[in-house]
């Protein structure tokens, strides 16, 4: 993952003044890459130790080496295709301005949900889905609707699955799960408290719990054995988890065509769940 994005994520835990400096990067990569030390502190109004303690804080040993780093994040940096735009939507804009807005942000989203995950974390948690004895899927509101999405899909490979959106019924079934099993819970806040308790309960019984979250420090990725994270643009108000729930979906199709990809008998799977509904679809219109 890009220092950028790093840097961006952590914007809200950070103290004030790292805050100020972290802040000003990510606005002003470009402007940054052309100030020495002491030209960044005087431009944000912070001492020239402050930005050098900020740089070794996100692992850098010199602020030389976090200006490479940014530098490298702009030359890698993922740019939304012409014609989008991205940015939080305002009251005033257009219709075409908020379409713009709105599929910027959904594929920016994506693609930094992407990169935040490595490849290495994604086949581990392939490989606990794959070996689980029952998959327990968990969430509440717009992340209980991926899970139960995740869960049909997962259901069509013939796994063991639970899901219920009722999150009394959630923690019911949790409290059956043991070793051999996996907790799989979304949260893109982290302290979402019915997800958080379900996860509690599930460590306790000595089950796996991989949590899909966001890029920051939380109740629920401090339980989680295994995290995958999510990076939405949700910085403002906003009227719905739009962007968070496509970069959950984003994270659960990949591992559900990986698992297809995995399971030998799968495409039989598949076909058997897509004959059994052509029955009904046949039946409807006749």
């Amino acid at each position: 993952m890009s220092v950028l994005n790093r840097i961006n994520v952590k914007l809200e835990g950070m103290a004030p003044g790292d805050r100020e400096i972290g802040r000003y990067i990510v606005d002003n990569p470009d402007q940054m890459l052309r100030l020495s030390t002491a030209a960044l502190a005087a431009e944000i109004g912070r001492s020239q130790s402050s930005v050098v303690k900020f740089s070794q804080k996100l692992g850098y040993a010199s602020y030389q080496e976090l200006k490479l780093a940014v530098s490298e994040a702009k030359a890698q940096e993922w740019q939304v295709p012409a014609g989008m735009i991205h940015g939080s939507i305002e009251v005033g804009d257009s219709y075409q301005v908020i379409l713009k807005k709105l599929i910027g942000s959904k594929l920016l989203s994506m693609q930094r949900t992407a990169e935040a995950n490595s490849e290495r974390i994604i086949s581990r948690t392939l490989e606990l889905l794959d070996k689980a004895r029952r998959i327990h899927l968990v969430g509440v509101g717009a992340s209980s609707l991926v899970a139960r999405d995740f869960s049909y899909k997962l259901m069509k490979l013939g796994r063991n699955v639970l899901h219920d959106s009722d999150s009394h019924i959630q923690m019911a079934n949790v409290s059956t799960l043991g070793p051999g099993d996996v907790l799989f819970a979304l949260s893109y806040s982290g302290a979402s408290i019915e997800t958080l308790r379900i996860a509690e309960l599930a460590r306790k019984r000595g089950t796996m719990v991989i949590a899909v979250t966001g890029l920051h420090d939380n109740p629920l990725s401090r339980v989680a054995d295994i995290c995958l994270y999510t990076i939405a643009d949700e910085e403002r108000a906003r009227s719905s988890s739009i962007t968070a729930r496509d970069a959950q979906l984003t994270l659960t199709d990949l591992l559900f065509i990986l698992l297809v990809q995995k399971q030998p008998d799968a495409n039989e799977y598949v076909h058997n769940s897509e004959v059994a509904v052509s029955v009904l679809k046949a039946e409807r219109s006749s």
